[in-house]
């Protein structure tokens, strides 16, 4: 019923559909300490935009075991500017 191409296989070996629930673009960005302008935490905000404009907000957090990260969805809070090399900048 699906073409090939769009067929994945899990880890337990059972066969899945990749289906497309939406598309646009995404912001990530970091936290600095403003005094040393080095990172203040390990945390990243990641900002998902559909192509309807709206938002998801999520924070990725680094978990111990390497190459493992924990995502929270946070409430969006719309357009806000980021520093960007030297310059003020709106994330989208």
């Amino acid at each position: 019923m699906y073409p090939q191409e769009v067929l994945a296989k899990s880890k337990k070996g059972k066969i899945e559909v990749r289906s497309l629930i939406d598309r646009g673009s995404y912001v990530r960005y970091e936290y600095l300490d403003p005094k040393t302008g080095e990172r203040s935490e390990e945390k990243v905000k990641l900002i998902l935009r559909r192509e309807s404009g709206e938002m998801e907000e999520y924070f990725i957090i680094p978990l111990k075991q390497e190459g493992r990260y924990l995502m929270l969805r946070t409430e969006a809070k719309g357009g806000r500017k980021v520093w960007n090399r030297g310059k003020v900048e709106d994330i989208f």
